[in-house]
């Protein structure tokens, strides 16, 4: 069933955790809740879970009141960042912890909790490993067992919690994999908090960018990179070159690259465009619109090379993308000279009240005209 949250707020004295939160989750939806820290995600988290409650707000299943059931009540499971396995116990016991705690009349029959923990192994490949104690495995084991546990308990909504903060890189990237594979084979509604970027590009089908305690927007992994709609989000969301616009005799541009259009309809004097590393063009031909820039280092990061570029005309350093195998092919070596121009921006106005404040509902996305 659908989970919907609506106007939620939570506050810690002084501090707005949670500042008019409203959100729909879909049934066997993976959603990722991604910000920087103390941007509310733990919280929300701990309100789905039951082990926090709001201070306004409320979240419906269906027609039931989802606040007002009792943890137990929610078939919610969830898993740590840090594991918060039981030291004194195996990893079978560790799995089998949260049927054999229920109450008699809903708790299964030994036989039938043997059952369901060996499957739960074997589905977290872990099966050989049930006799050992969690001092005895790696960071990577113990959270799929922390994970097995969670899901002994066949839970309707499963609750993450930065599970692979405490993992080194490669495994976290082996895990999340895994991870995104077990959610599609159980279809189970999965809420998975990170301040990873690439984590949730990866596994959310769609991604919730929090900031301050709100929702900035929220849409799939494409959607959220390619059409950021708020500052914070352009900023947050991969990389960005941050490049100050003008109002211009016609149209808006910076320096010498022009846009020959107003889409404010001169209603705002200044402004500011995203243009993302790989939307920026680096042999703009002559004659056409562009910035005279020189390339100060390139800085090889495997199969993708990103250059370091000084653009007098507006005295910036951008930064660009190119695959390594092209840069001997476009000749591109430090002192090299350039001819960039954006091919695709995300552009906000500033109010001219406040100079500093974009105005969000008049954000406008750019592309140059097809030229064929």
């Amino acid at each position: 069933m659908t989970l919907v949250l609506d106007r939620l707020s939570r506050r810690f004295t002084d501090f707005a955790a949670l500042d008019d939160v409203s959100l729909q989750m879909a049934p066997g939806e993976f959603l990722a809740l991604l910000g920087p820290s103390g941007s509310g995600k733990t919280t929300l988290l701990r309100i789905l879970a039951g082990l926090d409650y709001p201070d306004e707000g409320t979240v419906m299943q269906a027609d039931r009141d989802f606040l007002a059931a009792s943890a137990p009540e929610r078939s919610v499971g969830l898993v740590f960042q840090h594991y918060a396995l039981f030291r004194h116990l195996t990893v079978r016991e560790n799995v089998a912890f949260g049927l054999r705690v229920r109450p008699r009349r809903r708790r299964p029959a030994r036989a039938q909790i043997r059952e369901q923990v060996e499957r739960l192994l074997k589905r977290v490949q872990l099966e050989e490993l049930g006799d050992r104690y969690p001092s005895q495995l790696s960071g990577g084991q113990r959270q799929r067992v922390a994970l097995a546990r969670a899901l002994a308990v066949e839970p309707e909504l499963l609750l993450l919690d930065e599970p692979f903060g405490a993992l080194d890189a490669q495994v976290r990237v082996t895990l999340r994999r895994w991870l995104r594979e077990l959610h599609e084979e159980l279809q189970l509604t999965t809420v998975f908090v990170t301040h990873d970027q690439e984590e949730a590009l990866e596994l959310a089908d769609r991604i919730a960018v929090m900031n301050r305690g709100r929702i900035e927007q929220v849409g799939t992994p494409q959607a959220v990179y390619q059409d950021p709609a708020t500052p914070f989000v352009c900023e947050f969301i991969g990389r960005n070159n941050r490049i100050p616009l003008a109002r211009q005799t016609q149209g808006w541009g910076a320096g010498a690259w022009p846009l020959a259009t107003d889409p404010w309809g001169g209603r705002y004097r200044q402004g500011v465009a995203y243009v993302r590393p790989e939307h920026l063009t680096l042999s703009v031909p002559d004659g056409q619109p562009a910035w005279g820039a020189r390339l100060r280092h390139v800085y090889l990061a495997g199969s993708v090379a990103h250059l370091d570029l000084y653009v007098a005309d507006i005295d910036l350093v951008l930064e660009a993308d190119v695959a390594s195998e092209d840069l001997g092919r476009l000749g591109l070596q430090p002192g090299a000279s350039l001819r960039v121009a954006p091919n695709r921006l995300v552009a906000f106005p500033f109010d001219d009240d406040h100079g500093d404040r974009a105005v969000i509902r008049d954000r406008w996305t750019w592309r140059p005209p097809d030229r064929r």
